[in-house]
């Protein structure tokens, strides 16, 4: 997908369009609805009347209108440019190809519950997977806000959960939100714990609370491919200079930091492939489809992303003084 930028009514407008016609349109970063017409679209932006003519554009060229003047045709490119993938990128898409049937969700799903209570208990392996699915349910309603298509959460053994999209994301905001839902409502399902704990007294509810804080903490952590580090992805690209480019290495130094300190291995893995993202992604800033986040919207995203923060380390705190070392053991975790 192929964009132009112009500007409206002292307004930044973004047309995206295809190699037939224009596919979404944009006013400050905001999408907009609008009219089609048998030879191309119209939109009113602030009283500004928008026509976009797409009957030349099989030869590379754009008409476009502002309030019934005459067309003014413009070059345009519309060839896909062919986008480089990073090896967690290949996974991902191994994975859309290879679940095409609701079977395989049920077989991951179980698969993961058998492995989980294995290692610890079956009690534990259900919280467990059930803090994930709602994790991951934040995912994919944030998408469905977006109007892009879903094709549902994937669960996987021993890693985690996945929610699989059919469309890409078209800006830096709906990464950030996309990445945020999911830590934020795995916030509501430890308030839900805390509550359900004050109001039976079963520790289960907060061992439900403290297992959810400590998972979704975790994802928040400012490392590619975690939600963290895609928040980070978002604000620092959108800078648009180095500052960006090193903020996302501090997050991968940082990463190593953790990996060493607790031994996790797995964690390495993940760091490498998200570095691996950083570099190409940053090669190709300048033709980057992703609309950037302006000023506010990065101040936005990054208040967005430490109210999470902060409401998943009170309830780890609510617990810190537990009699039971399972509940106070994730804030001696994080106070280490």
């Amino acid at each position: 997908m192929n964009r132009v930028e112009l500007s409206l009514a002292d307004k930044a407008v973004s047309i995206f369009f295809n190699q037939q016609q224009v596919v979404q349109l944009f006013v400050e970063q905001q999408a907009i609805t609008f009219e089609e017409q048998h030879n191309g679209i119209f939109a009113s932006i602030d009283g500004q009347a928008l026509a976009v003519n797409t009957e030349q554009l099989p030869q590379g060229l754009l008409g476009i209108a502002v309030n019934g003047a005459e067309l003014q045709w413009i070059e345009v490119s519309t060839e896909t440019p062919k986008e480089k993938r990073s090896l967690f990128g290949l996974a991902a898409l191994g994975l859309k190809l290879f679940k095409s049937a609701k079977v395989v969700k049920a077989v991951l799903a179980g698969a993961s519950v058998a492995g989980y209570a294995w290692l610890f208990s079956w009690q534990f392996a259900l919280m467990l997977v059930a803090c994930l699915v709602v994790h991951e349910y934040g995912h994919v309603r944030a998408m469905r806000y977006f109007g892009i298509k879903t094709k549902g959460i994937y669960l996987i053994p021993f890693v985690g959960g996945l929610a699989v999209s059919d469309d890409k994301i078209t800006t830096r905001w709906q990464d950030v939100v996309i990445s945020l839902m999911g830590p934020a409502f795995g916030l509501i399902t430890s308030i839900l714990g805390v509550v359900l704990y004050y109001a039976t007294e079963m520790e289960i509810f907060a061992g439900v609370a403290v297992l959810s804080a400590l998972l979704n903490l975790f994802n928040l952590l400012p490392i590619l491919p975690l939600d963290g580090g895609h928040v980070l992805k978002s604000i620092s690209f959108s800078m648009r200079s180095w500052v960006g480019l090193l903020a996302c290495m501090a997050g991968v130094l940082f990463g190593l930091w953790i990996s060493y300190t607790f031994g996790l291995i797995l964690l390495v893995i993940f760091i490498l492939i998200g570095s691996f993202e950083i570099l190409i992604e940053w090669r190709g800033r300048n033709y980057s489809h992703l609309l950037p986040l302006d000023r506010y919207g990065q101040v936005v995203s990054a208040i967005m992303y430490i109210v999470v923060i902060t409401g998943h380390v009170a309830v780890m705190m609510h617990f810190a003084d537990s009699e039971n070392p399972i509940l106070s053991l994730p804030m001696k975790i994080l106070s280490s």
